[in-house]
């Protein structure tokens, strides 16, 4: 019985914390939510909690300048990820597909700061981050500038994935929700091979270029490489 009483109070404990966390996220931060640009859903092939990040649906024009994105990103990761991950070691599958620098991207910074704002001890537990349908564009870019852009933890851990067919050899298929435009970009990749290698260019210009990195490095020769 003491046992049963000790995991319902701990249950209502964390359901008493979500809802507090809930009516101190800021309008910011809800929309994070209801754009569903981070969520933890599903498991590794090791048991790891998967934190899945969507590009395509970061509300960059919708949240503006002045710092908003960085201060939603940081909220939103300490009341709402960080949590749900527990005391868990965990992984990230980050989805650029779709992304664009006008209207879904942070900035590079903003990212940096979302990471080096989580406890040193969460960080620790990452495990890897899986970059879904990278391109040459950012391939260049973190081959690059990376190592001095973010810390030796998160760059050593950084795996490209080029299709959605590598992803599933370290991540259970099924558990993870991939989105309808991040499955036809898998299928245009299959078809038109050489975009990976930025010989045959998308139709969108690639994000990492010297606008959207909010660095002062001059990006200007890898502009429109897929």
């Amino acid at each position: 019985h003491t046992r049963s009483y000790e995991s319902f109070t701990k249950r209502k404990s964390r359901a008493e914390q979500s809802r507090e966390d809930m009516d101190a996220m800021t309008k910011q931060e809800i929309l994070l939510e209801k754009k569903r640009v981070i969520t933890v859903q599903g498991r590794d092939k090791a048991g790891r909690p998967i934190v899945r990040i969507v590009g395509k649906n970061f509300p960059a024009r919708e949240l503006g300048g002045g710092g908003h994105a960085e201060a939603a990103l940081k909220g939103y990761v300490r009341r709402r990820v960080t949590p749900a991950i527990g005391d868990a070691e965990f992984v990230v599958v980050y989805m650029h597909s779709g992304v664009d620098r006008r209207e879904n991207f942070p900035g590079v910074g903003a990212v940096r700061t979302a990471y080096e704002s989580m406890p040193a001890a969460v960080r620790e537990r990452l495990h890897a981050v899986y970059f879904l349908h990278p391109g040459l564009q950012s391939r260049l870019f973190f081959s690059t500038l990376g190592r001095f852009l973010f810390s030796s933890g998160l760059y050593g851990k950084l795996r490209y994935v080029s299709r959605l067919e590598y992803l599933w050899a370290h991540v259970r298929k099924g558990e993870l929700d991939v989105p309808e435009a991040v499955r036809r970009h898998d299928d245009e990749l299959e078809q038109r091979p050489l975009m990976d290698y930025g010989i045959e260019a998308s139709e969108r210009c690639g994000v990492f270029d010297a606008a959207s990195m909010d660095t002062t490095a001059s990006l200007h020769s890898l502009r429109c490489a897929s």
